[in-house]
């Protein structure tokens, strides 16, 4: 790399509320969010329940991903201690599926033409459902005068926000990104999940466990601040982590099923760590795992980390803390970078939540329900998504 990059900031967004604190009370301790949510009405569905932030004023206003990421970015520039007027990339993963937009015209042409305040609050409700709306709009809110780009490849789409930010900054092409992805629950793709009886039967995420029998959705928000190291010693920014590895790869094994041996995800591992110097994972304390509770997943991603470093899976521990957020769909990437993170700042390992009993399919040591005190100085985050996406980042403790 002609660059290092570097982790200077953060805000996040989940179930459990704003910031760091929150995530350690939850995910780290082990608690599911999970609860009935009354975002809709889930009288249709198999299940009721989803890691949805509760209703009320103290909700993330009016369900808008706009306000959340505003949030979280401001959050994260101001840890940075980077200010309106910078010259930073703007990557944003939120989905590219429009049916909310055709809701919206649907419901104007219902409600008859909007003028004066109320089309400008139509608008702003549209912004939500345009993907590269979204992206201009943290920019002008945070006053941001770099590039903007927008992902909208599923499950991996923040965390491909990141990683297309790694090499940006590490080419040289930029020295500053902000990095966002966003997903708050919601009637579509929650009657979508569904419908494919993926979601959880008994209210609960078991990840890597013999009775595991799915996933539940859950909000998440959050904005990183990337850095090259040079830009950040220069202002005398104190770097968080660095990400000394990133990889991508698509098997295209299926359009909804990943690869049975997670060959995309073990492909884009080692991309990871031979990019971080270290091909066979030696140095590699932890692993935060997509770990989906689905059927297939679970043990596919299980032979994946298996084939990415055979010599060291057995001894590395592995967790999903979806089994305490829920799947947060195109934020999963970014928040669980953050959670990642905190597992190396605060040297803990976060549980897997749920865990009853182990299958033979699932072989590896999944930090079962509670959390475990370690010395971590790398560690890898993977995610995958629907179509054969994989993606996978290194980061490092300073």
């Amino acid at each position: 790399m002609s660059g290092e990059v570097t982790v200077t900031g953060f805000g996040v967004r989940s179930a459990f509320g704003a910031g760091a604190d929150v995530l350690r009370r939850g995910v780290f301790a082990g608690v599911p969010a999970f609860a009935p949510t009354t975002r809709f009405d889930t009288g249709p569905y198999r299940t009721p329940m989803a890691a949805a932030a509760p209703d009320g004023p103290d909700a993330v206003e009016d369900w808008a991903l706009r306000h959340a990421l505003d949030r979280c970015g401001t959050e994260a520039l101001d840890m940075a201690g980077l200010g309106p007027g910078t010259g930073a990339a703007v990557l944003l993963g939120v989905a590219g599926d429009h049916t909310s937009v055709t809701r919206y015209w649907r419901n104007a042409a219902e409600s008859g033409p909007a003028t004066g305040a109320g089309a400008g609050a139509a608008v702003e409700r549209v912004a939500d459902a345009v993907p590269a709306r979204l992206a201009e709009l943290l920019a002008e809110r945070l006053r941001l005068t770099g590039p903007r780009l927008t992902f909208t490849n599923a499950c991996v789409a923040s965390a491909a926000a990141i990683i297309h930010a790694c090499r940006l900054i590490s080419s040289g092409r930029t020295e500053v990104a902000v990095c966002a992805g966003g997903y708050l629950v919601e009637e579509e793709t929650f009657g979508k999940f569904d419908s494919g009886r993926a979601l959880s039967r008994d209210g609960a995420v078991r990840p890597f466990s013999a009775d595991r029998s799915g996933l539940l959705l859950g909000d998440g928000v959050a904005v990183v601040v990337l850095e090259s190291a040079g830009h950040a010693r220069r202002r005398g920014a104190r770097p968080l982590a660095s990400v000394a590895g990133w990889g991508a790869a698509t098997d295209a094994h299926h359009i909804a099923q990943p690869h049975p041996e997670g060959a995309g995800l073990a492909r884009a591992a080692r991309q990871a760590l031979r990019l971080a110097g270290d091909p066979d994972g030696a140095a590699l304390d932890y692993v935060n795992a997509h770990g989906t509770g689905t059927r297939y997943n679970d043990g596919a991603e299980t032979r994946g980390l298996r084939a990415a470093f055979p010599d060291r899976a057995e001894s590395i521990p592995v967790s999903s803390t979806k089994s305490t957020t829920g799947h947060l769909l195109e934020a999963a990437g970014v928040v669980e970078f953050v959670i990642t993170l905190l597992a190396l700042t605060d040297g803990v390992l976060p549980p897997t939540a749920g865990f009853t009993a182990p299958d033979p399919e699932c072989d590896l040591d999944y930090v079962p329900n509670r959390p475990r005190p370690a010395d971590l100085r790398r560690a890898l985050t993977v995610n995958a998504a629907f179509g054969g996406a994989n993606t996978a980042l290194v980061l490092e403790r300073p």
